[in-house]
């Protein structure tokens, strides 16, 4: 059986064609909030560190109903906007939505000894498992961005027969699959303002929950912290068990295992986004259950559209709100049907950066 998903194209809000621009109006045009209304779960970790589900469901969810898991970005947690409006969405359209704050991270402060990185792809597998538990043979959605969709890729394809079988589709958007291109990418003015940008907010999210438990490793202070790589070369590698930046990103970075992807993954991915080369997706061999589609332009996580081509002008919620909603059949048997030559970029006239 195939499966045919027809992707709208992108056309950027006319006074956000700047990849820049894209990229911060997606943060800071946070657009329509949507009241927290959800049930906090707690998920015990395999170490004891606790990670916290926010469960937001219809109040016509059907036992058995869909259901979507989604992961946050690198400096984010179940609050960050496009949480809050793609659950919001999902919501609206039947699917019971759980947004997964990883460890440390918004209600989970606290709660871990260990920090979160990109390759806890155990950690979603945990969360994935207490779906199961809480919505017996409901249909999952996995959904990762950025940081969190490196995580997603990485679950699907780093152990195929383990990926748990609640799991029907997946979708990763705007996802750091070579975590160390990613960081070395960060060079010129605009780039070195996101990477201090998220090494404050890094380091502050360490000091913070090192106030609340006095097991997790400290910051060494004595040492400067300048950028993202310093970052993970002085506390996530030695601190996670893998010596330097450059083991972590080796073993953590989601590319070498996307070809070994069985389960109907969308990629969604933007030719200027600021933060992810879309070169790290050159040498990708994408296997018939993924459909990498790349946009000419986006950003990272902003997709600020035209108006008239989605109710409103999110185009990244919508097209995550119809692939979470697709008519899929069984994992197993399904061949999404795309080229990367019909796909792989949207006919968008080219704006600057």
């Amino acid at each position: 059986m195939s499966l045919s998903f027809q992707i709208p194209p992108f056309e950027p809000h006319p006074l956000f064609r700047n990849r820049h621009a894209q990229t911060l109006a997606g943060t800071y045009l946070p657009g329509r909030r949507f009241p927290y209304r959800a049930v906090r779960h707690r998920v015990v970790l395999r170490d004891a560190d606790v990670i916290v589900l926010h469960d937001d469901s219809p109040a016509d969810w059907p036992a058995g109903g869909r259901v979507a898991l989604l992961l946050h970005g690198l400096a984010g947690c179940h609050s960050s906007a496009y949480m809050e409006r793609v659950a919001g969405k999902l919501n609206g359209a039947g699917v019971r939505t759980l947004r997964m704050d990883l460890r440390g991270c918004g209600a989970g402060e606290g709660l871990a000894a260990r920090p979160y990185h990109a390759g806890r792809s155990d950690d979603a597998i945990a969360a994935l498992e207490f779906v199961q538990t809480l919505c017996p043979n409901a249909p999952v959605t996995l959904v990762g961005f950025s940081l969190s969709g490196n995580i997603v890729l990485k679950l699907l394809g780093e152990a195929p027969d383990a990926v748990p079988s609640n799991v029907v589709n997946a979708a990763a958007i705007c996802p750091a699959i070579d975590l160390g291109h990613c960081v070395r990418s960060l060079v010129g003015p605009f780039q070195r303002r996101y990477d201090r940008y998220f090494v404050r907010v890094l380091c502050a999210q360490i000091r913070t929950n090192g106030r609340l438990r006095t097991d997790l490793p400290p910051l060494d202070a004595t040492r400067p912290i300048a950028s993202i790589f310093d970052f993970d070369d002085l506390y996530t590698g030695p601190v996670c068990g893998f010596g330097s930046a450059d083991n972590y990103y080796t073993a953590s970075s989601a590319a070498p295992h996307i070809e070994r992807i069985r389960v109907p993954t969308l990629i969604l991915a933007a030719a200027d986004d600021p933060l992810v080369p879309i070169s790290c997706f050159d040498a990708i061999r994408t296997p018939p259950s993924v459909l990498l589609h790349v946009t000419t332009h986006g950003g990272h996580l902003g997709y600020v559209g035209k108006r008239g081509i989605d109710p409103d002008r999110r185009w990244m919620d919508w097209r995550i709100v119809e692939w979470v909603t697709s008519n899929l059949a069984g994992r197993d048997n399904v061949e999404i049907r795309s080229a990367k030559t019909a796909s792989r970029l949207d006919p968008c006239p080219t704006a600057g950066a």
